[in-house]
Protein backbone atom coordinates (compact mmCIF):
# COMPACT_ATOMS: atom_id res chain seq x y z
CA UNK A 1 0.00 0.00 0.00
CA UNK A 2 2.96 2.45 0.56
CA UNK A 3 6.11 2.94 -1.01
CA UNK A 4 8.36 3.78 1.77
CA UNK A 5 7.81 -0.08 4.02
CA UNK A 6 9.60 1.51 7.42
CA UNK A 7 6.59 3.43 7.60
CA UNK A 8 3.27 1.11 8.93
CA UNK A 9 0.30 2.11 7.75
CA UNK A 10 -2.33 -0.45 7.88
CA UNK A 11 -5.21 -0.64 4.70
CA UNK A 12 -7.47 2.06 4.97
CA UNK A 13 -5.99 4.04 7.60
CA UNK A 14 -7.81 1.81 10.07
CA UNK A 15 -6.18 1.22 13.60
CA UNK A 16 -6.93 -0.44 16.82
CA UNK A 17 -8.82 0.23 19.87
CA UNK A 18 -5.25 1.41 21.48
CA UNK A 19 -5.31 4.53 19.26
CA UNK A 20 -7.98 6.34 20.93
CA UNK A 21 -7.34 8.53 23.77
CA UNK A 22 -10.07 7.17 25.80
CA UNK A 23 -10.99 3.38 26.12
CA UNK A 24 -13.55 1.87 23.33
CA UNK A 25 -16.19 1.60 25.99
CA UNK A 26 -15.95 4.91 26.92
CA UNK A 27 -16.39 6.01 23.23
CA UNK A 28 -18.92 4.09 22.58
CA UNK A 29 -20.75 5.29 25.40
CA UNK A 30 -20.57 8.44 24.79
CA UNK A 31 -21.61 8.38 21.68
CA UNK A 32 -24.91 7.01 22.59
CA UNK A 33 -25.30 9.58 24.74
CA UNK A 34 -24.85 12.30 22.59
CA UNK A 35 -27.27 11.13 20.20
CA UNK A 36 -30.04 10.58 23.05
CA UNK A 37 -29.23 13.59 24.28
CA UNK A 38 -29.58 15.42 20.98
CA UNK A 39 -32.88 13.44 20.35
CA UNK A 40 -33.68 14.93 23.86
CA UNK A 41 -32.67 18.56 23.26
CA UNK A 42 -34.74 18.45 19.45
CA UNK A 43 -37.62 17.14 20.86
CA UNK A 44 -37.95 19.36 23.92
CA UNK A 45 -36.70 22.52 21.89
CA UNK A 46 -37.80 21.83 18.49
CA UNK A 47 -41.45 21.83 17.73
CA UNK A 48 -41.45 22.77 14.32
CA UNK A 49 -40.21 22.20 11.34
CA UNK A 50 -37.35 24.48 10.15
CA UNK A 51 -35.74 22.69 6.77
CA UNK A 52 -37.03 23.64 3.40
CA UNK A 53 -35.34 22.20 0.50
CA UNK A 54 -37.10 25.55 -1.30
CA UNK A 55 -35.42 28.02 1.25
CA UNK A 56 -33.37 30.09 -1.02
CA UNK A 57 -29.56 30.06 0.03
CA UNK A 58 -27.39 33.51 0.09
CA UNK A 59 -26.43 33.98 -3.78
CA UNK A 60 -23.18 34.63 -4.90
CA UNK A 61 -21.88 37.11 -6.97
CA UNK A 62 -23.62 36.83 -10.09
CA UNK A 63 -20.29 36.76 -12.08
CA UNK A 64 -19.49 33.37 -10.00
CA UNK A 65 -22.68 31.60 -11.77
CA UNK A 66 -21.60 33.44 -15.31
CA UNK A 67 -18.34 31.51 -14.96
CA UNK A 68 -19.64 28.41 -13.52
CA UNK A 69 -22.31 28.03 -16.17
CA UNK A 70 -20.30 29.31 -19.37
CA UNK A 71 -20.16 27.02 -22.07
CA UNK A 72 -16.07 27.95 -22.63
CA UNK A 73 -15.79 27.21 -18.71
CA UNK A 74 -17.72 23.90 -18.89
CA UNK A 75 -15.56 22.37 -21.50
CA UNK A 76 -12.81 23.16 -20.62
CA UNK A 77 -13.47 21.13 -17.42
CA UNK A 78 -15.12 18.84 -19.16
CA UNK A 79 -11.96 18.38 -21.69
CA UNK A 80 -9.50 18.25 -19.19
CA UNK A 81 -11.57 15.50 -16.72
CA UNK A 82 -11.40 12.97 -20.39
CA UNK A 83 -7.59 13.89 -20.82
CA UNK A 84 -6.99 12.93 -17.54
CA UNK A 85 -8.79 9.59 -17.80
CA UNK A 86 -6.95 8.83 -20.89
CA UNK A 87 -3.45 9.40 -19.08
CA UNK A 88 -4.68 6.78 -16.54
CA UNK A 89 -5.92 4.54 -19.52
CA UNK A 90 -2.72 4.87 -21.05
CA UNK A 91 -0.78 4.08 -17.73
CA UNK A 92 -2.86 1.40 -17.16
CA UNK A 93 -1.87 -0.31 -20.09
CA UNK A 94 1.76 0.66 -20.83
CA UNK A 95 2.71 1.21 -17.19
CA UNK A 96 4.44 -1.22 -14.81
CA UNK A 97 2.26 -4.14 -14.75
CA UNK A 98 2.92 -4.28 -10.73
CA UNK A 99 1.82 -2.32 -7.66
CA UNK A 100 3.58 0.63 -8.91
CA UNK A 101 0.82 1.11 -11.60
CA UNK A 102 -1.16 3.82 -10.54
CA UNK A 103 -4.69 2.24 -11.62
CA UNK A 104 -5.66 0.77 -8.05
CA UNK A 105 -5.03 4.43 -6.55
CA UNK A 106 -7.12 6.21 -8.87
CA UNK A 107 -10.00 3.23 -8.85
CA UNK A 108 -9.90 3.16 -4.92
CA UNK A 109 -8.96 6.83 -3.85
CA UNK A 110 -9.57 9.12 -6.31
CA UNK A 111 -12.55 7.88 -7.61
CA UNK A 112 -14.11 6.45 -4.28
CA UNK A 113 -13.47 8.46 -1.68
CA UNK A 114 -12.40 12.15 -3.99
CA UNK A 115 -15.57 11.69 -5.62
CA UNK A 116 -17.08 12.39 -2.17
CA UNK A 117 -14.61 15.09 -1.09
CA UNK A 118 -14.98 17.64 -4.39
CA UNK A 119 -18.85 16.96 -4.34
CA UNK A 120 -18.86 18.04 -0.54
CA UNK A 121 -16.91 21.73 -1.67
CA UNK A 122 -18.29 21.78 -5.54
CA UNK A 123 -21.38 20.07 -5.62
CA UNK A 124 -22.45 16.53 -8.20
CA UNK A 125 -19.47 17.09 -9.99
CA UNK A 126 -19.90 14.10 -12.05
CA UNK A 127 -21.81 15.65 -14.18
CA UNK A 128 -19.69 17.84 -15.42
CA UNK A 129 -16.60 15.61 -15.33
CA UNK A 130 -17.93 12.05 -16.62
CA UNK A 131 -16.10 10.98 -19.40
CA UNK A 132 -18.94 9.02 -20.82
CA UNK A 133 -21.09 12.56 -20.50
CA UNK A 134 -17.95 13.97 -22.63
CA UNK A 135 -17.70 11.71 -24.49
CA UNK A 136 -21.51 12.02 -25.55
CA UNK A 137 -21.82 15.14 -26.10
CA UNK A 138 -18.74 15.35 -28.41
CA UNK A 139 -20.87 13.09 -30.37
CA UNK A 140 -24.09 15.43 -30.84
CA UNK A 141 -25.75 14.64 -27.75
CA UNK A 142 -27.74 12.52 -29.85
CA UNK A 143 -29.88 9.17 -28.49
CA UNK A 144 -32.01 6.93 -29.63
CA UNK A 145 -34.93 8.18 -28.13
CA UNK A 146 -35.72 5.73 -25.80
CA UNK A 147 -37.24 6.54 -22.30
CA UNK A 148 -36.08 5.20 -19.07
CA UNK A 149 -38.62 3.67 -17.52
CA UNK A 150 -39.73 5.68 -14.02
CA UNK A 151 -40.36 2.33 -12.17
CA UNK A 152 -36.31 1.60 -12.31
CA UNK A 153 -35.14 4.88 -10.52
CA UNK A 154 -31.52 4.22 -8.94
CA UNK A 155 -32.04 0.52 -9.29
CA UNK A 156 -29.14 0.33 -11.81
CA UNK A 157 -26.97 2.75 -10.08
CA UNK A 158 -27.91 0.70 -6.84
CA UNK A 159 -26.49 -2.21 -8.21
CA UNK A 160 -23.43 -0.55 -10.20
CA UNK A 161 -22.13 0.67 -6.53
CA UNK A 162 -23.06 -3.06 -5.71
CA UNK A 163 -20.64 -4.04 -8.60
CA UNK A 164 -17.87 -1.94 -6.93
CA UNK A 165 -17.68 -2.72 -3.15
CA UNK A 166 -18.37 -6.30 -4.58
CA UNK A 167 -14.83 -5.81 -6.61
CA UNK A 168 -13.20 -4.50 -3.69
CA UNK A 169 -14.78 -6.32 -0.92
CA UNK A 170 -15.54 -9.68 -2.48
CA UNK A 171 -13.59 -10.18 -5.59
CA UNK A 172 -11.14 -12.96 -5.25
CA UNK A 173 -7.88 -10.24 -6.18
CA UNK A 174 -9.45 -7.05 -5.50
CA UNK A 175 -5.86 -5.11 -6.36
CA UNK A 176 -5.64 -7.16 -9.72
CA UNK A 177 -5.40 -4.84 -12.72
CA UNK A 178 -7.02 -6.70 -15.28
CA UNK A 179 -10.03 -6.83 -12.96
CA UNK A 180 -10.13 -3.42 -12.26
CA UNK A 181 -9.80 -3.00 -16.39
CA UNK A 182 -12.53 -5.36 -17.01
CA UNK A 183 -14.61 -3.29 -14.38
CA UNK A 184 -14.14 -0.28 -15.94
CA UNK A 185 -14.38 -1.10 -19.53
CA UNK A 186 -17.88 -2.98 -18.53
CA UNK A 187 -18.88 0.05 -16.74
CA UNK A 188 -17.91 2.16 -19.40
CA UNK A 189 -19.72 0.35 -22.25
CA UNK A 190 -22.98 -0.07 -20.04
CA UNK A 191 -23.08 3.51 -19.59
CA UNK A 192 -22.43 4.52 -22.89
CA UNK A 193 -24.98 2.56 -24.10
CA UNK A 194 -27.50 3.71 -22.00
CA UNK A 195 -26.91 7.40 -22.88
CA UNK A 196 -26.89 6.25 -26.75
CA UNK A 197 -30.23 4.80 -26.10
CA UNK A 198 -31.48 6.95 -23.70
CA UNK A 199 -30.00 10.53 -23.45
CA UNK A 200 -29.16 11.90 -20.64
CA UNK A 201 -31.68 10.71 -18.16
CA UNK A 202 -29.85 7.52 -18.16
CA UNK A 203 -26.53 9.22 -17.08
CA UNK A 204 -28.51 11.08 -14.13
CA UNK A 205 -30.26 8.01 -12.80
CA UNK A 206 -28.20 4.95 -14.07
CA UNK A 207 -24.67 6.18 -13.94
CA UNK A 208 -23.46 5.00 -10.25
CA UNK A 209 -20.52 7.73 -9.94
CA UNK A 210 -23.41 10.11 -10.82
CA UNK A 211 -25.57 9.51 -8.59
CA UNK A 212 -23.17 8.92 -5.80
CA UNK A 213 -22.06 12.49 -6.27
CA UNK A 214 -25.45 13.68 -6.44
CA UNK A 215 -26.43 12.18 -3.30
CA UNK A 216 -23.03 13.45 -1.28
CA UNK A 217 -23.37 16.77 -2.62
CA UNK A 218 -26.96 17.09 -0.49
CA UNK A 219 -24.58 17.66 2.32
CA UNK A 220 -22.88 20.84 0.58
CA UNK A 221 -23.06 24.32 1.97
CA UNK A 222 -23.39 24.91 -2.18
CA UNK A 223 -26.66 24.74 -4.15
CA UNK A 224 -28.60 26.42 -6.29
CA UNK A 225 -31.74 28.61 -6.38
CA UNK A 226 -34.97 28.48 -7.82
CA UNK A 227 -33.63 31.37 -10.61
CA UNK A 228 -30.62 29.46 -10.96
CA UNK A 229 -27.57 31.31 -9.24
CA UNK A 230 -25.11 29.29 -7.24
CA UNK A 231 -26.11 30.04 -3.39
CA UNK A 232 -24.14 29.27 0.01
CA UNK A 233 -26.52 27.87 3.18
CA UNK A 234 -27.49 25.58 5.33
CA UNK A 235 -26.84 22.14 4.42
CA UNK A 236 -29.54 20.80 6.24
CA UNK A 237 -31.72 22.66 4.21
CA UNK A 238 -30.35 20.88 1.03
CA UNK A 239 -30.65 17.39 2.69
CA UNK A 240 -34.38 17.11 1.82
CA UNK A 241 -33.85 18.30 -1.80
CA UNK A 242 -32.59 14.11 -2.28
CA UNK A 243 -34.92 12.81 -5.22
CA UNK A 244 -37.20 10.13 -3.90
CA UNK A 245 -37.30 7.10 -6.64
CA UNK A 246 -37.32 3.57 -6.36
CA UNK A 247 -34.32 2.67 -5.07
CA UNK A 248 -32.98 5.59 -3.48
CA UNK A 249 -32.53 3.46 -0.12
CA UNK A 250 -31.17 0.82 -2.03
CA UNK A 251 -28.15 3.33 -3.01
CA UNK A 252 -27.61 4.53 0.60
CA UNK A 253 -28.40 0.93 1.80
CA UNK A 254 -25.08 -0.21 -0.17
CA UNK A 255 -23.03 2.89 0.40
CA UNK A 256 -23.50 2.63 4.52
CA UNK A 257 -23.75 -1.41 4.53
CA UNK A 258 -20.40 -1.89 2.64
CA UNK A 259 -18.41 0.23 4.70
CA UNK A 260 -19.42 -1.54 7.46
CA UNK A 261 -18.53 -4.70 5.95
CA UNK A 262 -15.17 -3.40 5.12
CA UNK A 263 -14.33 -3.25 8.75
CA UNK A 264 -15.83 -6.27 9.71
CA UNK A 265 -14.31 -8.11 7.17
CA UNK A 266 -10.97 -7.19 8.81
CA UNK A 267 -12.06 -8.84 11.78
CA UNK A 268 -9.65 -11.71 13.60
CA UNK A 269 -13.33 -13.46 13.75
CA UNK A 270 -14.64 -13.24 10.05
CA UNK A 271 -10.93 -14.27 8.68
CA UNK A 272 -10.89 -17.21 11.28
CA UNK A 273 -14.87 -18.41 9.58
CA UNK A 274 -13.62 -17.62 6.62
CA UNK A 275 -10.63 -20.01 6.62
CA UNK A 276 -12.35 -22.71 8.68
CA UNK A 277 -15.06 -22.54 6.17
CA UNK A 278 -14.06 -22.49 2.53
CA UNK A 279 -11.48 -24.74 0.65
CA UNK A 280 -10.96 -22.55 -2.67
CA UNK A 281 -10.85 -19.37 -4.10
CA UNK A 282 -14.96 -19.52 -5.28
CA UNK A 283 -16.02 -20.43 -1.94
CA UNK A 284 -14.61 -17.65 -0.06
CA UNK A 285 -15.82 -14.99 -2.77
CA UNK A 286 -19.04 -16.20 -2.05
CA UNK A 287 -18.38 -16.62 1.24
CA UNK A 288 -17.53 -12.95 1.24
CA UNK A 289 -20.32 -11.98 -1.46
CA UNK A 290 -22.57 -13.65 1.20
CA UNK A 291 -21.37 -11.44 4.26
CA UNK A 292 -21.58 -8.38 2.01
CA UNK A 293 -25.45 -8.43 0.67
CA UNK A 294 -26.31 -9.26 4.76
CA UNK A 295 -24.67 -6.24 5.54
CA UNK A 296 -26.12 -4.33 2.64
CA UNK A 297 -29.60 -6.00 3.20
CA UNK A 298 -29.38 -5.34 7.61
CA UNK A 299 -28.37 -1.75 6.86
CA UNK A 300 -31.86 -1.91 4.54
CA UNK A 301 -34.19 -3.71 6.02
CA UNK A 302 -33.71 -2.14 9.61
CA UNK A 303 -34.00 1.50 8.12
CA UNK A 304 -36.52 0.66 6.21
CA UNK A 305 -39.23 -0.90 8.99
CA UNK A 306 -38.20 1.67 11.37
CA UNK A 307 -39.05 4.67 9.09
CA UNK A 308 -42.36 2.84 8.74
CA UNK A 309 -42.73 2.26 12.71
CA UNK A 310 -45.23 5.46 13.48
CA UNK A 311 -48.78 5.37 14.02
CA UNK A 312 -51.24 8.37 12.28
CA UNK A 313 -51.09 7.56 8.72
CA UNK A 314 -52.14 5.68 6.19
CA UNK A 315 -50.73 2.74 3.67
CA UNK A 316 -50.08 5.68 1.18
CA UNK A 317 -47.89 7.11 3.17
CA UNK A 318 -46.35 4.56 5.16
CA UNK A 319 -44.96 3.18 1.80
CA UNK A 320 -43.43 6.35 1.17
CA UNK A 321 -42.15 7.04 4.81
CA UNK A 322 -38.78 5.04 3.98
CA UNK A 323 -37.77 6.90 0.79
CA UNK A 324 -38.92 10.55 2.11
CA UNK A 325 -36.53 9.82 5.05
CA UNK A 326 -33.70 8.75 3.18
CA UNK A 327 -31.81 11.99 3.24
CA UNK A 328 -31.38 10.98 6.50
CA UNK A 329 -29.00 8.58 5.99
CA UNK A 330 -26.52 10.47 3.87
CA UNK A 331 -24.89 12.50 7.17
CA UNK A 332 -24.18 8.71 8.24
CA UNK A 333 -22.84 7.87 4.80
CA UNK A 334 -20.63 10.82 4.17
CA UNK A 335 -19.30 10.21 8.00
CA UNK A 336 -18.48 6.78 7.82
CA UNK A 337 -16.14 7.56 4.67
CA UNK A 338 -14.19 10.08 6.03
CA UNK A 339 -13.90 8.05 9.81
CA UNK A 340 -12.74 4.58 7.30
CA UNK A 341 -11.14 6.09 4.32
CA UNK A 342 -9.92 9.37 5.82
CA UNK A 343 -6.03 7.93 6.01
CA UNK A 344 -6.31 5.98 2.64
CA UNK A 345 -7.28 9.46 0.87
CA UNK A 346 -4.76 11.90 2.24
CA UNK A 347 -1.36 9.47 2.09
CA UNK A 348 -2.36 6.57 -0.48
CA UNK A 349 -3.98 9.74 -2.39
CA UNK A 350 -0.69 11.05 -2.77
CA UNK A 351 1.13 7.94 -3.66
CA UNK A 352 -0.84 7.93 -6.72
CA UNK A 353 -0.07 11.22 -7.57
CA UNK A 354 3.50 10.45 -7.59
CA UNK A 355 3.14 6.90 -9.56
CA UNK A 356 0.45 8.60 -12.35
CA UNK A 357 2.95 11.46 -13.14
CA UNK A 358 6.00 9.98 -12.44
CA UNK A 359 7.23 12.20 -9.23
CA UNK A 360 9.80 9.44 -8.53
CA UNK A 361 11.58 12.08 -5.85
CA UNK A 362 8.23 13.15 -4.32
CA UNK A 363 7.63 11.86 -0.70
CA UNK A 364 4.14 10.86 0.72
CA UNK A 365 3.85 12.57 4.07
CA UNK A 366 2.24 10.43 6.38
CA UNK A 367 0.59 13.67 8.21
CA UNK A 368 -2.34 11.15 10.08
CA UNK A 369 -0.93 8.08 10.60
CA UNK A 370 2.37 9.37 12.39
CA UNK A 371 -0.15 11.10 14.78
CA UNK A 372 -2.80 7.93 15.79
CA UNK A 373 -4.54 9.11 18.68
CA UNK A 374 -5.45 12.39 16.92
CA UNK A 375 -6.68 10.27 13.56
CA UNK A 376 -8.39 8.12 16.18
CA UNK A 377 -9.84 10.93 17.39
CA UNK A 378 -11.18 12.38 14.30
CA UNK A 379 -12.89 8.65 13.04
CA UNK A 380 -14.79 9.04 16.13
CA UNK A 381 -15.68 12.21 15.37
CA UNK A 382 -16.60 11.98 12.15
CA UNK A 383 -19.04 8.57 13.48
CA UNK A 384 -20.80 10.76 15.80
CA UNK A 385 -21.29 14.04 14.02
CA UNK A 386 -22.53 12.11 11.52
CA UNK A 387 -25.36 10.08 13.55
CA UNK A 388 -25.95 13.64 15.15
CA UNK A 389 -26.95 15.22 12.39
CA UNK A 390 -28.58 12.19 11.03
CA UNK A 391 -30.95 12.15 14.24
CA UNK A 392 -31.30 16.37 13.63
CA UNK A 393 -32.02 15.66 9.60
CA UNK A 394 -34.69 12.89 10.67
CA UNK A 395 -36.85 14.70 13.24
CA UNK A 396 -37.08 17.51 11.25
CA UNK A 397 -38.52 15.43 8.83
CA UNK A 398 -40.54 13.40 11.14
CA UNK A 399 -42.24 16.95 12.22
CA UNK A 400 -43.15 17.89 8.47
CA UNK A 401 -44.45 14.45 7.39
CA UNK A 402 -46.06 12.98 10.70
CA UNK A 403 -49.35 14.03 11.99
CA UNK A 404 -49.50 14.95 15.55
CA UNK A 405 -49.80 13.20 18.23
CA UNK A 406 -47.25 10.48 16.72
CA UNK A 407 -44.19 12.98 15.70
CA UNK A 408 -42.27 11.68 18.45
CA UNK A 409 -43.39 8.98 19.06
CA UNK A 410 -42.93 7.55 15.49
CA UNK A 411 -39.35 8.44 15.69
CA UNK A 412 -38.06 6.10 18.20
CA UNK A 413 -37.59 3.09 15.60
CA UNK A 414 -35.26 5.16 13.58
CA UNK A 415 -33.54 6.74 16.50
CA UNK A 416 -32.78 3.05 18.61
CA UNK A 417 -31.73 1.77 14.82
CA UNK A 418 -28.85 4.89 14.29
CA UNK A 419 -27.81 4.05 18.59
CA UNK A 420 -27.46 0.20 16.67
CA UNK A 421 -25.40 1.67 13.95
CA UNK A 422 -23.13 3.97 15.89
CA UNK A 423 -22.34 1.10 18.67
CA UNK A 424 -21.78 -1.37 15.20
CA UNK A 425 -19.65 1.73 13.70
CA UNK A 426 -17.39 2.50 16.42
CA UNK A 427 -16.86 -0.90 17.61
CA UNK A 428 -15.37 -2.69 13.92
CA UNK A 429 -13.54 0.53 13.47
CA UNK A 430 -11.82 0.56 16.53
CA UNK A 431 -12.56 -2.49 18.36
CA UNK A 432 -13.34 -5.39 16.37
Amino acid sequence: MIADRSTAVLAHGLGGSTDLPIPLSYALIGAAWALTFTFAIVALAWRRPRFDSDKPGRPLPRRVTTLVDAPATRWAVAIAALMFAVWVAITAVFGPQDAHNPLPGVFYVLLWVGLVALSLVVGPVWRVISPVRTVHRLLGGRSLGLRYQERAGYWPAAAGLFAFVWLELASPDPGSLGAIKTWLLVYLAVTMAGALCCGDRWCARADPFEVYSMVASRLSALRRNSDGRIAIGNPFDHLPSLPVRAGTVAVLAVLLGSTVFDSFSATPQWRGFVADHTDSVATTTLLRTAGLLVFTAVVAGTFWLAARATGGVDAQRRRELPGLMAHSLIPIVIGYVFAHYLTYLVERGQQTFILLFGLGDAQVHYVLSMHPQVLASIKVGCVVAGHIAAVIAAHDSALRLLPAGHQLTGQLATMLVMVGYTFTGLYLLFGG
